[in-house]
Formats: C-alpha cells, sequence, structure tokens
C-alpha cells in the first residue's frame, strides 16, 4: 500500500512539473514549479495515511487545474523575456512569439 501511494505521489509530482513548463510565461512557468517543489517538500515526512491521501487528491485537482491554466495561456502569449533564452522572437518550436518589433528604432 505504501509503495503504491509513493508511486502515485511521485508520478503526480513529475506531472505537476511537465505541465508547469507548459505556461508561455515565464513567470508562471517559474512560479508554479516553484510551487509545486515547495509543497511536496513540506510534506516529504508525512506518515499518516488519510492525511497522504487527501494531499494527493489535492495534487490530482491541482493538476487539472493547472492543465486547464496552461491550455489558456497559450492563447494569450506575450513578448518573451530575456531570462528566457533561446532564438530572439521565437519560442521552443520556431513559431512566431513576438508580435511587433521592440526598441527605439
Amino acid at each position: 500500500m505504501a509503495t503504491e501511494t509513493a508511486h502515485r505521489a511521485l508520478s503526480l509530482y513529475r506531472s505537476l512539473l511537465r505541465t508547469s513548463n507548459n505556461f508561455s510565461a515565464y513567470n508562471f512557468r517559474e512560479y508554479a514549479k516553484r510551487r509545486t517543489r515547495d509543497s511536496f517538500r513540506s510534506h516529504q515526512h508525512e506518515s499518516d495515511p488519510e492525511k497522504i491521501n487527501s494531499l494527493v487528491k489535492r495534487a490530482e485537482e491541482d493538476l487539472k487545474m493547472l492543465q486547464r491554466q496552461t491550455t489558456l495561456s497559450q492563447f494569450f502569449q506575450l513578448d518573451r523575456l530575456v531570462v528566457e533564452g533561446g532564438v530572439e522572437g521565437k519560442d521552443a518550436q520556431g513559431a512566431r512569439a513576438r508580435q511587433k518589433e521592440t526598441g527605439w528604432d
């Protein structure tokens, strides 16, 4: 029973991190990853089975919410930030990420 719960929790953790990477905005992406890591670290030594089950259910609900939010974020993409790196004006798939030229010219 404990190994099933541990496997389920680890699977949820990975899914939450993968889904967090789908945010188009850097700040939302990093916030979601940080919240996921912090939440799982704060409860890693939990031993009460009822508490663990409630935390797993909450993580599943959070995953569903993140999936909805990442889908919505794809509709409202903004200019990439300098800290994101990559090809300027392009996203990871090579599509155009910037709609207008920026700068003083």
